[in-house]
């Protein structure tokens, strides 16, 4: 990753501390704030005010208590002014730029999609940069930019071929860049602002072109040397299982990637099908297509029980543009997860989500956000009461 962030300046350790805890939980009572960060009313009080005068937080409005139960000047809830500051997000896919604008709460305001012009990095650059003085214009508070690759993230932004793209992007933009892997960044949004919020421990599980992974514990994702470089390449489901092109024999990816399921279909019908068309024949009875979807839900039934009874976690989001195969073959991966369980293990709890090319760039945006209202890294403890 690369980034020189602005931050929320000038801000004091425990003015930043505050300002997170309203972030991440507003509206949320002075009451509440004191007793999650350990502070007395008087350190709140004189925390709190520079942070209002300046534009970041506001006082909120809340329900009037019956005239009985009032005392003395009712005390207002705080919440982030989300708009104060804005991040441009992108996801660069084979063949186009995804990008969006958000909040700091990570709610997108604007997206916009374009055919990806080159390859070439100091192209790809060149792209984004027009890009984010497009959105820029409409949104003069974009204080930072997130870019979300496939693949490993090195320092520096550096990608696959070791180039230095998040420098790359801020000598063009002028503003912080974070680069970092896609799944990654998605994990760090969903523990932050989604379906991971509050969770102790979450798992992100991801399906499309390739099988992703991502752990948070205790609030932290948990970092590995595996971020990045396609773990489910390597996720052995099946010993001797379906040989494709990507993936080993029987690996996660050769069962569940969309890639490897189109494979499967053609060399067994003779169709280049696409992903939807080939869900929609198994709903409809089809044995050719019906056999390869079963085999993919029987996999993704394997994996997540195998989470379940390793990682524990209390909540297992299923995501990414292959997720649509748990409206066809759901008995089936549900049925797959039970018969890999301990039968007085507690359910697992799956949400599932069919991430589109703005969710991803959405993700992107996180670790910028996380760097901006930090002043340092991204990516660690969420829980800043503690």
């Amino acid at each position: 990753m690369s980034m020189v962030a602005a931050g929320w300046a000038p801000l004091t350790p425990a003015e930043r501390a505050v300002a997170i805890e309203v972030l991440l939980h507003g509206p949320i009572s002075r009451t509440g704030i004191a007793r999650r960060l350990g502070l007395s009313a008087g350190s709140l009080t004189r925390l709190t005010k520079p942070l209002i005068a300046s534009g970041l937080l506001t006082e909120t409005p809340s329900p009037a208590p019956p005239r009985a139960h009032r005392q003395g000047r009712p005390s207002l809830p705080l919440d982030i002014v989300a708009d104060s500051h804005c991040l441009a997000g992108f996801r660069v896919t084979g063949d186009a730029v995804h990008g969006v604008v958000t909040t700091l709460r990570s709610d997108v305001l604007a997206h916009r999609s374009t055919p990806l012009t080159s390859r070439e990095p100091d192209r790809v650059a060149d792209q984004l940069a027009a890009m984010t003085a497009e959105f820029t214009r409409d949104f003069p508070a974009v204080a930072g930019v997130g870019v979300g690759v496939g693949g490993p993230v090195g320092e520096g932004g550096t990608g696959r071929r070791d180039v230095p793209f998040g420098a790359l992007l801020g000598e063009r933009t002028g503003l912080p860049v974070v680069v970092e892997n896609d799944v990654a960044a998605l994990v760090e949004a969903e523990a932050w602002f989604g379906a991971g919020r509050g969770l102790d421990r979450f798992v992100v599980l991801t399906v499309g072109a390739d099988v992703g992974y991502g752990l948070v514990v205790d609030g932290v994702r948990v970092r590995s040397a595996e971020d990045g470089p396609d773990p489910g390449r390597h996720w052995i489901v099946e010993p001797g299982g379906p040989f494709t092109p990507d993936g080993e024999p029987g690996s996660a990816v050769a069962l569940l990637s969309v890639p490897s399921i189109r494979y499967q279909v053609r060399a067994a019908t003779g169709e280049d099908l696409g992903y939807d068309a080939i869900l929609a024949r198994a709903a409809d009875g089809d044995p050719l297509t019906g056999r390869v979807v079963d085999e993919a839900a029987r996999a993704l039934g394997v994996l997540v029980a195998r989470i379940a009874n390793f990682a524990m976690p209390q909540k297992i989001l299923l995501a990414g543009e292959g997720v649509g195969l748990v409206g066809v073959a759901g008995d089936t991966v549900r049925e797959t997860v039970r018969a890999h369980r301990h039968p007085l293990a507690d359910p697992v709890v799956l949400e599932t989500r069919v991430a589109d090319s703005a969710d991803w760039a959405r993700a992107a945006a996180v670790p910028a956000i996380q760097i901006l209202v930090r002043g340092g890294t991204a990516g660690g403890r969420i829980r800043s009461g503690e």
